[in-house]
């Protein structure tokens, strides 16, 4: 870009510069500095030059256009030539004086550009600002500043100046009457004394070397004089705080002798400042400047004015520090600068003024005590090295301190005192277990509204900052490790220290490690000179119990199984290779779960594996029963958690088991069974636990530990203090007697099968009902203490599952069986049917599940009663809860479902025939049909899995009939329309299972795959719908592909059960089993012939009990089953009794919907009417009398019937095409009538029907009334209507 393109775009650019959108402003200036960084001097004469045209141009944009010249000067003024420099020069210089009044944003700006340019032209610079600055003149405001800014941004080019600036200056300092003008002027001399102090510091860099702090002195102490005693005496805070400013460095140019002398005056002064100003950072960071200024000098006047400066100082570091001021923060700083000086000089009146203040109780004192403290521990370290005894005995106080903000205090004080050795003196190990004591502080709720330093000042601070400082000390200060190496061991063992476990484990994981790089001996733990360590099989018990909580902590279970893998020579010499490799593997397990997911009992197993394979590494029986001992005494150590204690029982059983010394294990299970909390749940299971896994190995003596207890006096005694608080004696008792009975389930469930069995009756069993039951007065009384209950329950089923276990299950006669199976269905029985608290019911069933397995087998009533019991327990309960513990109850509830199928299954493998499933859905069936939607979706679910299990477990050795398929399909296909979509559901998966059933018995294989089967699984999602329509018509389809796959033998079976389901309650399964009856008559009606009777009399039959939607559903079956047998139905139809009811005249109707079927029932009809003479001839019982004429039956039900057809809108075709013959057959059948009698059985109907008036009547055919009086007559009418002929008249009465 030429120069000409870059003048005129950067003089359109500046035009627009004025333009009122601040973005508009900003773009421009972006642009111009764009511009700069291209051609920068090119730029910049066209700034100074559009500046120079437009003089009326408003001074903030001058201002912006001279903050835009500076930014491009900061980066190009080395590519300046002297004219361009020359040129700003005397535009800033312009624009900094041209108007008096103080505009700070236009002058600010043009003095920086000064000052931008001066770091390279600072002559120039200089030589233009003292021509603003003339003697006996007072300058411009803007001139002074720029003199500060340009003495900080070039030390070296500014110095040299400095005599004659200030011989020019010192005159108007007493001119001076503006505070504005003050204030510059005393910024100038801070400065100025900064630069000159830089300058003196660095003159094997300066270009004049041979400069003296003496060249400054007298000029700086007259300037001192006027500021201190006459400017500093000002009204004005802000004149005040800028002379206090100035004066810290100007006392390090005053000459000594002058220093001492100003000293008394200048402290006080000083120090008089902290009560006029809130911002006290200035007047701190003077102070400390004056204070390195009379040390330099050795000044005597320190000690005098000790006591004052401490005190002031004290009170300003316990001002609380507020994070959101950094003046306050950066204050605190100063004034911990101004104790590290007095501290060089005068130690000991120091800690003499601040470890008595560490006795207070003030919060805010003692914290800024050991803030001070750890400073000069830090900063002072030399001078602090005889004071360390006095320091250390000086933190008893504040160790007891329980506020946060102390502790974190004493905290970072430990932490300087680790780096400077004072940890290694005498007493230092109370810090250490100071620190290690809030490393275990327990988590604090979080507060509802917590503030920006909430965190930092709750216990969760504390914590997480000893955390860090106990890490720090022990990796990165070397000389901490003999201090901390073994002693942390010490804090392993001891449960104040629990929350530790994790920061101590970590600490001495590297303590160790750096000791093992030094040399094994080092690193081997003498624990003769350290008789406070814990054994290595406390250490070990330690380790390994709070690793069965892992995730605890901050991962407390990895810790500690690095710390016991690094300890191995330790704790025993032949541990070091098998756990070289064993606890990697249990340290990357750990890795692939998180705290949500780890299955615990898994976990815990795996751990327990670990312990027994140590065990047999070491293969010592005296270690072994050391390692025991141990853990016993370490019990009462997890009494606050449960978990944890639960897993130490099972590390005590399994430590036990492996001991070869019976005596020990003797001792101490008598011990465990005399010292255990009974009250508590984790006890009673940890100590079941423990007996169960020491009965793996020592079963004899296990067992006969537990009669010695209960005959022992320490069982007696119990209960006699017991019965002493009669309101507590008899649940303590019961508590004992819970444990005792787990105790036995866990020892039946873990000893040796074969051993398990000799004893399981004689002892076990019978012991564990003897502590249930009681006998008072010779009569045996049942414990109703529901956790003994429970116990019984889950002991009772431990002892069931081992004995199924065994490889003896099959040959074994369990002789108490039965009085096991009514034991568990009496708790059953016994539970409340509105709610499932307890899981009584799903042990109860579980027990009963492996009963059912053993000999002798149960009757076929007690596999009943057990089978009804269960079902009704489970299916009575109401829908699961949904309350606040709805997720434990709906958890319960799932797992005593479960139990429920596993016994019906387990009691259907008795019976894998089609009649044993058969009666177990006969069962089911009542729940199937119950007027309760989640009671049948229950029974559905239930159906559906023993539907499945039978599948699965399908043998057929040849091929026979499922000759129950039909019943079975029949009740479960109409539950697919259900009021439930989730029974639906079951119903489609019970269907599908019974047809792959019917494909195993034809000879299928189990993995064969039916297409049409396999359609039901697509029609699942029509079921979910809830419009009426596609939920139908997903039953057609249904009912589509049973048809397809039923048997002809039991097609006739499927009808009559869906016949039943007509009538059920369920509108939409009524519903349903209409549609798919029909479907099924309309597929596979043709087959039916020999089952019209049969079907036909149902249908009417089971219309007295349907409801009114399903009636035309029947209609239409009728109709389906005469359009394949028409002969078949209306031969069946006819034998209806007479007179017909209502739902046979309106089958008779249905046979006319069909122009082409009611042709052929006329037909049939006439056919009837014409087969058999009209009436019989029957003499009476008196001689002479005359012959009576009594009507035949077919052609009288003929008659009915064909009125009824005719009666039917529908049929007037079909009467049209037969009406010749129709009028024929009813005039003829009129004249037969005359005079004839109805049947007996009939006139006894019609006597019951009739008044007494119309019984007395001579009833003839022709007139029959109320049933159909003259049917046949009427018939004429009709007839006639249908042909279009007229009226013929009033029908005879």
């Amino acid at each position: 870009m030429t120069e000409s393109c870059v003048k005129k775009l950067s003089c359109t650019l500046l035009d627009a510069i004025t333009d009122k959108d601040p973005m508009v402003q900003e773009q421009v200036c972006s642009a111009l500095c764009s511009l700069g960084e291209v051609q920068p001097e090119e730029m910049l004469c066209a700034c100074e030059e559009y500046l120079r045209q437009h003089d009326k141009l408003a001074h903030p944009y001058r201002a912006m256009v001279l903050r835009t010249m500076e930014m491009v000067l900061r980066n190009h003024t080395s590519e300046l030539d002297k004219d361009t420099a020359n040129i700003i020069i005397l535009l800033a210089s312009s624009e900094m004086t041209r108007t008096k009044e103080l505009v700070c944003g236009w002058q600010q700006a043009a003095s920086s550009v000064l000052v931008a340019v001066g770091q390279r032209f600072i002559n120039r610079v200089m030589e233009e600002m003292l021509s603003r600055f003339q003697p006996r003149t007072l300058p411009h405001c803007s001139v002074v500043r720029t003199f500060a800014s340009l003495a900080v941004s070039n030390v070296f080019g500014v110095v040299p100046f400095l005599p004659s600036i200030l011989s020019t200056m010192l005159p108007m300092l007493g001119m001076a009457k503006q505070d504005e003008l003050r204030v510059a002027f005393c910024s100038a001399l801070q400065h100025f004394s900064e630069s000159t102090l830089e300058y003196l510091a660095n003159l094997d860099q300066a270009p004049d070397p041979t400069v003296r702090k003496d060249t400054f002195a007298t000029d700086i102490f007259s300037a001192y004089d006027i500021l201190f005693h006459h400017w500093l005496q000002s009204r004005e805070p802000r004149l005040r705080l800028a002379v206090v400013e100035a004066l810290g460095p100007m006392s390090l140019l005053l000459p000594s002798e002058r220093l001492e002398e100003q000293l008394p005056k200048l402290l006080p002064g000083v120090l008089a400042l902290y009560k006029k100003h809130a911002e006290t950072f200035y007047v701190s960071k003077s102070l400390g400047q004056i204070l390195e200024a009379a040390v330099s000098v050795g000044s005597r006047t320190l000690e005098v004015q000790l006591d004052a400066l401490l005190a002031a100082l004290h009170a300003q570091i316990c001002v609380p520090v507020e994070s959101s001021s950094p003046l306050v923060i950066s204050n605190q700083k100063e004034v911990l600068r101004c104790f590290t000086v007095l501290a060089c000089c005068t130690p000991g009146r120091l800690l003499a003024f601040l470890l008595p203040r560490l006795d207070t109780s003030n919060e805010r004192l003692r914290v800024g005590t050991l803030q001070v403290l750890r400073h000069v521990i830090n900063s002072a370290a030399a001078q602090m090295e005889v004071q360390k005894p006095f320091i250390l005995s000086s933190m008893r106080l504040p160790l007891l301190d329980p506020s946060s903000k102390v502790k974190q205090a004493v905290v970072q004080v430990i932490s300087a005192m680790a780096h400077h050795g004072y940890l290694e003196q005498p007493g230092g190990e109370v810090m250490i277990e100071y620190l290690v004591q809030q490393c275990a502080l327990p988590p604090e709720p979080q507060p509802e509204n917590p503030g920006p330093d909430s965190k930092n000042l709750s216990a969760d601070g504390v914590r997480a900052m000893s955390i860090r400082t106990l890490y720090l000390v022990s990796t990165a200060v070397d000389r901490m490790s003999d201090v901390l190496w073994p002693y942390l061991l010490e804090f392993l063992t001891p449960v104040r220290f629990t929350g530790a476990l994790t920061p101590l484990c970590r600490s001495l994981v590297h303590l160790a490690q750096k000791r093992q790089e030094v040399g094994a001996d080092t690193f081997l733990i003498q624990y003769d000179a350290h008789v406070n360590l814990p054994s290595p099989y406390a250490v070990t018990t330690r380790l390994l119990v709070v690793s069965s909580n892992p995730y605890l902590g901050d991962g407390r279970g990895a810790a500690s199984l690095r710390l016991l893998n690094i300890l191995h020579r330790s704790i025993h010499p032949l541990l070091g290779r098998r756990w070289e490799t064993t606890i990697p593997l249990l340290l990357g397990y750990l890795d692939e779960y998180t705290e949500e997911t780890l299955p615990q009992k898994e976990w815990e197993e795996k751990l327990l594996m670990f312990l027994q394979d140590t065990l047999a590494t070491v293969s010592d029986n005296t270690w072994t029963c050391q390692l025991s001992l141990e853990m016993c005494k370490q019990l009462p150590c997890y009494n606050g958690t449960p978990q944890e204690k639960h897993f130490l029982y099972k590390c005590i059983g399994t430590t036990l088991g492996a001991a070869s010394s019976k005596e020990v294990v003797r001792k101490h299970l008598q011990e465990l069974l005399e010292t255990a909390r009974y009250q508590e749940e984790a006890d009673r299971e940890g100590l079941a636990c423990c007996f169960g896994i020491c009965a793996s190995s020592h079963l004899e003596d296990t067992l006969a530990q537990l009669e010695d207890f209960v005959r022992s006096d320490v069982f007696r005694k119990s209960i006699g203090i017991f019965s002493i608080f009669k309101d507590r004696s008899e649940n303590e008792v019961e508590k004992v007697k819970s444990a005792l009975i787990l105790c036995y389930g866990h020892v039946a469930a873990q000893a040796p099968r074969e051993l398990m069995l000799a004893r399981v009756e004689s002892d076990i069993l019978r012991n564990m009902f003897q502590y249930f039951s009681t006998k008072v007065l010779g009569v045996k009384v049942e414990s109703k203490d529901p956790a003994l209950k429970l116990c019984l329950v889950q002991s009772t089923c431990m002892v069931s599952r081992a004995i199924c276990s065994s490889a003896q299950a099959s040959s074994f006669h369990f002789s108490r069986k039965a009085e096991l199976v009514a034991q568990m269905m009496e708790f059953i029985r016994a539970e409340p049917p509105d709610s499932l608290r307890t899981p009584v019911r799903k042990k109860a069933m579980l027990t009963c599940t492996y009963l059912v397995s053993l000999e002798p087998a149960l009757g076929e009533q007690a596999r009943a009663d057990m089978i009804q019991g269960c079902l009704h327990s489970v299916m009575a309960l109401p829908p699961e809860s949904q309350g606040e513990d709805g997720s434990c109850q709906e958890a319960l509830y799932l797992d005593t479902v479960h139990a429920l199928e596993d016994l019906l299954t387990s009691l259907l493998q008795r019976d894998m025939t089609p009649p044993g499933l058969q009666v177990m859905v006969e069962h089911l069936s009542p729940w199937i049909k119950s007027p309760r939607g989640h009671e049948r979706v229950r029974a559905l679910g239930l159906s559906s899995c023993l539907l499945r299990y039978f599948l699965e477990h399908l043998h057929v050795s040849a091929l026979v009939p499922f000759h129950n398929l039909g019943l079975l399909v029949g009740l479960f296909s109409p539950r697919c329309a259900d009021l439930w979509p989730a029974a639906r559901q079951e119903a489609v998966g019970c269907v599908y299972s019974l047809l792959y059933l019917q494909l195993g018995y034809e000879g299928f294989s189990r993995d064969y795959r039916d297409d049409t089967a396999e359609r039901l699984l697509t029609l699942k999602d029509g079921l979910m719908r809830p419009d009426p329509a596609v939920l139908f018509h997903t039953c057609h389809s249904i009912a589509q592909v049973i048809a397809k796959r039923l048997p002809a033998d039991q097609l006739i079976s499927l009808l009559l059960t869906m016949f039943e389901g007509l009538g059920d309650p369920d509108k939409n399964c009524s519903q349903a089993a209409s549609v798919m009856v029909n479907c099924l008559l309309q597929e596979r009606g043709s087959a039916l012939l020999e089952k019209v009777p049969e079907i036909v009399s149902v249908l009417r039959s089971k219309l007295q009990e349907t409801q009114e939607h399903v009636l035309p559903a029947t209609q239409h079956s009728v109709y389906l089953l005469a359009s394949q047998h028409c002969a078949a139905v209306v031969s069946s139809l006819l034998g209806s009794p007479l007179p017909f009811d209502s739902h046979t005249c309106m089958l008779w109707r249905a046979l006319a919907v069909e122009p082409s079927l009611a042709t052929q029932v006329l037909g049939l009809l006439l056919e009837k009417m014409g087969r058999d003479v009209p009436f019989k001839e029957s003499r009476a019982f008196l001689l002479g009398s005359t012959p009576n004429r009594v009507a035949t039956l077919l052609p009288l039900s003929a008659t009915c019937a064909l009125h009824e057809i005719v009666s039917a809108p529908a049929s007037g075709p079909a009467v049209l095409e037969l009406y010749p013959q129709l009028f024929v057959a009813l005039l003829l059948r009129v004249s037969c009538t005359v005079g004839v009698q109805l049947p007996r059985n009939l006139q006894a109907k019609e006597r019951k029907g009739a008044s007494l008036a119309q019984a007395a009547r001579n009833l003839e055919p022709c007139r029959m009334a109320p049933w159909g009086r003259a049917q046949h007559p009427r018939v004429f009418p009709t007839c006639a209507r249908a042909h279009g002929s007229a009226d013929p008249g009033p029908t005879p009465s």
